[in-house]
């Protein structure tokens, strides 16, 4: 059979050889890096690609490199998720009876907390029509700071995520840029009012130029690919609950982020308050 398959004989008994030694060290370790990167790829629901798996394994002690989890992951027949392209527009311009300018000028991280906050609304189909969830985050910690998910856009949607914002920073240290589009929501002589009442300066990019507010459309993409596209919500009620739990129990709290270091904005706020105590 090694003649008429053209084989060398050798090969084929240090292959019987390996077969009877059982396998090697290097393949008992990429067995058991394979199980762990299930298990860690099945707790981010399925998100995770190889450079955040890559900050679990080493925290649970693997010394691993990104190429290597991405061939573990092709050997577990498992992937991260990859962003959709299609974003339908809910900005719709207001008249603008209040003056605002762009005080951001795309830079969303100015390298502090609680320099700028990002807000704006995405819509949410449910089995009773559209929801609208509005946001503020915090441009540097990526902290979610307020959430709200009402059956309508009014400024109130709006209103009431601003103040749940300043209600969870409480004193702020100083003057906090509010930045969102320039829909009519966020122009309104409502929001303008309130905005003063807590303390933030407005601020807005130019109509129809989402990279105005990029920051907070990526955060849209991560809740939509990750987490709402993956489910059907048949009340509005429902929805509103499930972006609640998303949100607070697992993007603040444990869903690692590339800008700070892989960690949640939970943890890394907490690292920049052991930093302020250690000096």
């Amino acid at each position: 059979m090694a003649r008429l398959l053209g084989v060398d004989r050798r090969r084929y008994y240090a292959w019987r050889r390996r077969r009877a030694n059982g396998p090697t060290p290097r393949q008992q370790r990429m067995d058991g890096l394979v199980e762990a990167v299930k298990a860690f790829h099945a707790a981010s629901d399925g998100t995770y690609g190889a450079p955040r798996l890559v900050w679990d394994l080493r925290e649970a002690g693997w010394d691993v490199s990104v190429k290597t989890v991405a061939k573990a992951m092709r050997l577990a027949g498992v992937e991260g998720i990859s962003p959709r392209t299609y974003h339908p527009p809910t900005t719709v311009p207001g008249p603008g009876p209040f003056p605002v300018e762009d005080l951001v000028a795309r830079r969303f991280d100015q390298g502090a907390k609680d320099a700028v906050w990002f807000s704006d609304i995405t819509y949410l189909p449910t089995g009773e029509g559209w929801a609208y969830l509005c946001t503020v985050r915090d441009g540097h910690t990526r902290r979610v700071l307020g959430r709200q998910v009402e059956p309508h856009m009014k400024a109130s949607l709006v209103v009431a995520t601003l103040r749940q914002a300043a209600a969870l920073r409480g004193e702020l240290p100083g003057t906090v840029i509010f930045h969102a589009d320039r829909g009519a929501q966020f122009t309104s002589a409502e929001l303008a009012e309130v905005s003063r009442a807590v303390g933030v300066l407005r601020s807005v990019g130019r109509t129809g130029v989402c990279w105005d507010n990029a920051q907070q459309e990526s955060f849209w993409s991560t809740l939509k690919t990750e987490f709402y596209n993956r489910h059907v919500f048949a009340t509005v009620s429902q929805a509103r609950r499930a972006c609640y739990v998303w949100i607070d129990s697992w993007y603040n709290a444990r869903r690692r982020h590339s800008k700070i270091g892989y960690m949640s904005p939970l943890q890394y706020e907490q690292s920049l308050v052991e930093q302020a105590e250690g000096n």
